[in-house]
């Protein structure tokens, strides 16, 4: 079973946000030695807790202190930017990093409406006009002219040997949909959604067209982690850690229950097993992890505990 890490940067208790995006590094350090596949980074916006607003600045950072785990962004908030500048920074990255980045495309807002309004104009017309976005940004990634663009004469320089992977990431039929149509590796985020898997999955096998001859679907699933030495500890620090996450947001014990029901927690065995039968159940290619918790030990724990019953074993 293929697994990799999507870190959202918490900031944990009684630490800075610079002790965060250092945690995070650590993390990545560790992914690596452990034989995690991937490591992503999330961009969050002025949300209690989280640290990373930049998943660029975080994975140059992080590039430039591993050797060979793939790094990417999970995701880039396409609506809040140019497609042409996303290519600049990501082929920049991968120029750095030969064959190592992964580009996540999102469209949530990431944020506040504050954050939102501070960062973009016409947010939701922006959201609208995402999939020609999209099409725009593949083509500077691909180095391809787009004769109709009034930018066709553009390189989204430096042009690396090796092309960032473009991903799309979402929770809907509609991200289904669009991720087959321009032939792009899908991130169903299961973390953030169990309803209607199976339709978005279905439908974004059935329509997949390939972007590229010789390309194929990739279905990763993104999915909500506690692993622990047992299943009581891993309880006690799954509800250590919503206890504390709802102290930054507010957060009823009813939407805590609902978030605990929407996560994997146990140790190693009955959490292996349990990510075995999603990527069954739904034929999926790889399995990304996201691990919050009240402190750095239990979250570097849980994926070392993991790693060795999935790699290991």
């Amino acid at each position: 079973m293929k697994l990799s890490i999507l870190d959202q940067c918490p900031i944990f208790h009684r630490q800075t946000a610079k002790d965060a995006l250092y945690e995070a590094l650590k993390l990545a350090q560790q992914a690596e030695q452990l034989g995690y596949a991937r490591y992503w980074v999330a961009e969050h916006h002025d949300l209690p807790g989280l640290a990373c607003p930049a998943p660029e600045v975080m994975l140059a950072f992080i590039g430039a202190h591993t050797s060979k785990i793939r790094i990417g962004a999970g995701a880039i908030l396409l609506p809040h930017y140019k497609p042409y500048k996303v290519a600049e920074l990501f082929n920049m990255l991968a120029t750095l990093f030969p064959n190592r980045i992964d580009l996540g495309i999102g469209r949530a807002p990431g944020g506040s409406a504050e954050a939102t309004n501070a960062l973009s104009d016409r947010f939701l017309q922006q959201v609208w006009d995402m999939p020609k976005h999209i099409t725009e940004l593949l083509l500077y990634l691909d180095n391809e002219a787009y004769a109709e663009h009034d930018f066709s004469s553009l390189s989204a320089s430096p042009v690396p040997e090796i092309s960032p992977v473009p991903w799309l990431l979402g929770t809907s039929k509609k991200s289904a949909m669009l991720a087959a149509e321009k032939g792009l590796a899908y991130n169903f985020g299961l973390f953030m959604s169990d309803k209607d898997v199976q339709e978005c999955v279905e439908l974004y096998k059935n329509r997949f067209r390939p972007r590229k001859e010789g390309e194929k679907r990739q279905l990763l699933l993104t999915v909500s982690v506690i692993c622990a030495h047992t299943k009581a500890e891993a309880e006690g620090i799954a509800m250590r850690s919503l206890q504390f996450s709802s102290q930054k947001v507010d957060t009823s014990q009813k939407e805590l229950e609902a978030k605990k029901e929407n996560m994997v927690i146990g140790d190693p065995v009955f959490v292996k097993e349990k990510l075995q039968k999603l990527v069954e159940q739904f034929q999926a290619d790889e399995v990304m992890i996201v691990t919050n918790t009240d402190n750095p030990l239990d979250r570097l724990q849980s994926f070392q505990l993991l790693a060795n019953e999935c790699f290991v074993n």
